[in-house]
């Protein structure tokens, strides 16, 4: 893959100081880290965002998730792994970033309704349109994530 832009983040810096500012603001918006991981990594699933994906899984393990919980990531809603809470971002992950085909069905949303405040809800939509952001920033312009010598097959 050949990125389309050495580096979007020194091509547009004020934009990317805005969306940092955002990351901030929801760092300390009270949702626990563990769910912003999992909420971040499912997005840049569906988005196909490898250096998305390749960011929040260090990430996420890094902070003490377990890899049996990224691996299940895919298939959340069959697995037992997840919380009500965890399960209802989720939820409202997919019906965001999959916005044209879902239209955000108000069964999504009774579940973030029922597991999280209004502060919450409006925290995590906005949490979901920034990784969204950066997966079209990452994908759009063909990112390469970092590669580590024993992450290769021989």
């Amino acid at each position: 893959m050949t990125p389309r832009l050495t580096s979007p983040f020194k091509t547009a810096p004020e934009g990317i100081k805005a969306m940092m500012a955002l990351e901030t603001v929801l760092e300390a918006g009270g949702l626990e880290h563990s769910l912003r991981e999992l909420v971040k990594l499912r997005a840049s699933q569906i988005n196909g965002c490898a250096y998305c994906i390749h960011m929040h899984v260090k990430d996420a393990l890094a902070a003490g998730e377990t890899g049996m919980r990224l691996h299940m990531l895919p298939a959340w809603r069959e697995s037992p792994l997840y919380s009500p809470r965890e399960r209802a971002a989720l939820a409202w992950t997919e019906s965001l970033t999959l916005l044209a085909q879902t239209g955000a069905p108000d069964a999504d949303y009774a579940l973030i309704q029922a597991e999280f405040t209004e502060a919450e809800q409006v925290n995590l939509t906005l949490l979901i349109g920034s990784i969204n952001v950066w997966n079209r920033l990452q994908v759009g312009f063909r990112a390469v994530h970092p590669v580590a010598s024993g992450d290769v097959a021989a």
